[in-house]
């Protein structure tokens, strides 16, 4: 006598089960599944700012000179002809190849936009982490160019181009060889570091130590 399938196909139907669109459990699932899926997207949202935030600071680091700290006024210049130049090459590519007539790519846009939108936060303040105090910069010279935590342990200075000679502490610094007196204000809600102004576009280190390239003039 052949053994009875009754069973098996009762467990498959079991699987199989289905809820109506509307009913309670039907909602249950689809409320657990959308926090999934927020939580799976914060996540990822919060790793690619850390990434981003670490290139920026990567970018300072590289920068370091091989002994000591920096003046302000060699802050200032890396700023003025690293920073805010590192895309000039690019754009300038993406102007060579237009075609007359033809409009700007997605990618020139995106690079002026940001170019602008960096030129204006140095303009009215840019925070940056202080290379001009021997301390800060010993320390800065320990990170492992990952870890974004360890940065937040140290002291950040807002210069500006419209005052090149001033340099407003925002953030004193968390480490223990940090602690200690320094002749400024406690930094107001509006010097505090908005992490998510953190640039878009970033490249290749390598691309920092250019210097400003010759850009042409519309095609």
């Amino acid at each position: 006598m052949a053994p009875t399938k009754t069973g098996k196909k009762a467990t498959a139907q079991k699987k199989e089960k289905l809820f109506h669109p509307q009913s309670r459990k039907a909602g249950q699932l689809a409320r657990v599944q959308h926090r999934k899926s927020k939580l799976a997207d914060l996540a990822k949202a919060r790793l690619e700012k850390q990434r981003l935030q670490a290139n920026i600071f990567s970018f300072f680091y590289h920068v370091l000179p091989e002994e000591g700290a920096l003046s302000l006024e060699n802050l200032h210049t890396i700023i003025r002809s690293v920073w805010l130049t590192r895309f000039d090459e690019e754009i300038a590519e993406e102007q060579k190849s237009r075609r007359k007539g033809r409009p700007k790519s997605a990618k020139e846009q995106k690079l002026e936009e940001l170019k602008l939108r960096e030129a204006e936060q140095y303009r009215t303040g840019l925070e940056v982490i202080d290379l001009t105090d021997e301390t800060n910069v010993e320390l800065f010279r320990r990170w492992d160019q990952k870890e974004v935590a360890f940065i937040q342990q140290l002291r950040f200075i807002r210069i500006s181009s419209e005052a090149p000679e001033v340099a407003v502490v925002t953030r004193p610094g968390k480490h223990p060889l940090l602690k200690r007196d320094i002749p400024s204000a406690a930094p107001t809600q509006d010097q505090k570091m908005d992490t998510d102004e953190a640039p878009l576009l970033l490249e290749p280190l390598s691309r920092f130590s250019s210097t400003i390239a010759a850009m042409d003039g519309p095609a």
